[in-house]
């Protein structure tokens, strides 16, 4: 293996370890303090497009945090209508 970078080279850097992020969850965090202080009123619909322009995340992000309000029954999902703040 003659084109690999020493351990030292990578040490020198990469100084600080990467994090990851959660974005599924810091997303779903703030659409849930979002529907609790109110800024989304009951019946508001949430498009997808929207929020992920808004978090700057992919829609998939966003389809997840939809996905874990609604079995927090803080959305309803109406099909072919899109999802609402219950």
């Amino acid at each position: 293996m003659k084109n690999v970078v020493p351990e030292e080279v990578l040490k020198e850097i990469f100084q600080k370890k990467l994090r990851r992020r959660n974005l599924n969850g810091e997303v779903y965090d703030k659409l849930k303090k979002m529907i609790l202080s109110g800024k989304l009123k009951k019946g508001e619909r949430l498009i997808q497009e929207k929020l992920a322009l808004h978090f700057n995340v992919s829609r998939q992000t966003i389809i997840f945090a939809l996905q874990q309000l609604k079995k927090d029954k803080m959305i309803v999902v109406k099909y072919k209508k899109g999802a609402f703040v219950s």
